[in-house]
């Protein structure tokens, strides 16, 4: 009998003493959290107000990076009340992060899959010498994409939240940092229903699927505008100097986002494979390295995509200068060239 009180007294100072040390890891987290959600919440502001003030009603090329920096808004938003609310208001907060997480992935491929068809339509015009003609509305396709890249999200995860209250599966959550990015105090969540195990299995499956179908799409976008790039280069008597140099320029954008697709949400990914398949190895460690890292790259993507935005901004002002007479540049908006001068 006293031996089974010392293992029992034993296993309960390791729990406590494992406790501790994550407390101390969330502590860390949230500090890194705030600060990352407040640069990305200020950055994706600056986007959506430079983005506003370029007359979308003449450029519905813009609208995909709109919604692609409301979606970034709301994120980082939402993991502003995860690191400073720590009571019952938050315990709600998960559904709606799982939410604006799949938001995130579908408006990055959306915003990547029209950027793919300016680069397109951009290199067709310039082998065929013709001046495409652009409509001031947004195209059906964009607003379908658009719409359910919206719709999808919610029908997805509405289910969840309604079984979730039902269950009372956000009561069994009682850690004080169940509210940070991604689920945080996951790792010490263990709740006795059937219910709530399945629905927090199927929250995790659906953002590694979401996760892993966003970033095999911009692969192949990516694969499909490298080659039209290198289609544009060889074709020296057909495409102009200033036309690859447009291509090259729209080329770079769709390296970069997807990069910092890849960065941002890396981490987190790999992290939730190892909360799904191998628990253990999530709560040492390793786990508490990439729930660092997950923190400061994931919490920064609004920053990150308003770095690419303004560079790439910065770069076709700086082009258009050295290029452009200003007869041409007063009548870009009605050629092909004035059509993706966006982020």
């Amino acid at each position: 009998m006293w031996d089974d009180v010392i293992i029992s007294n034993s296993s309960s100072m390791r729990n406590t003493s494992a406790a501790q040390d994550w407390t101390q890891v969330f502590v860390t987290v949230r500090w890194i959290q705030l600060v990352t959600a407040s640069l990305s919440f200020l950055g994706s502001s600056s986007v959506i107000v430079s983005v506003m003030s370029q007359r979308l009603r003449t450029a519905p090329e813009l609208y995909p990076l709109l919604w692609l920096s409301s979606s970034d808004l709301l994120l980082s938003l939402c993991w502003l009340l995860g690191a400073a609310l720590f009571n019952d208001l938050c315990s709600r907060l998960s559904s709606v992060e799982q939410v604006l997480y799949l938001w995130s992935f579908l408006f990055t491929l959306n915003f990547v899959w029209n950027l793919f068809s300016s680069i397109r339509e951009t290199f067709t015009c310039c082998i065929t010498g013709y001046t495409g003609q652009f409509s001031n509305r947004v195209s059906t396709a964009g607003k379908m994409t658009a719409f359910l890249s919206g719709a999808l999200p919610v029908l997805l995860m509405t289910p969840v939240f309604v079984l979730s209250e039902l269950g009372h599966c956000q009561d069994n959550s009682t850690q004080p940092y169940r509210c940070l990015l991604l689920d945080a105090g996951a790792v010490f969540v263990t709740p006795p229903l059937r219910t709530c195990r399945l629905l927090h299995g199927f929250c995790s499956s659906a953002f590694l699927c979401g996760f892993l179908i966003t970033l095999t799409a911009m692969t192949g976008l990516l694969g499909g505008s490298r080659r039209m790039l290198r289609r544009a280069v060889s074709c020296g008597g057909y495409v102009g100097s200033q036309q690859r140099a447009l291509l090259r320029d729209m080329d770079r954008r769709m390296v970069l986002y997807p990069a910092v697709f890849c960065f941002c949400w890396g981490p987190a990914a790999l992290l939730a494979s190892l909360r799904l398949f191998l628990p253990s190895a999530a709560q040492g460690p390793t786990g508490a390295a990439l729930l660092i890292a997950q923190v400061l790259t994931a919490g920064s993507q609004g920053l990150l995509n308003c770095v690419v935005y303004g560079c790439s901004r910065s770069r076709v002002f700086h082009r258009e200068a050295h290029t452009q007479t200003p007869l041409l540049r007063a009548q870009k908006h009605r050629g092909y060239h004035s059509l993706r001068t966006t982020g």
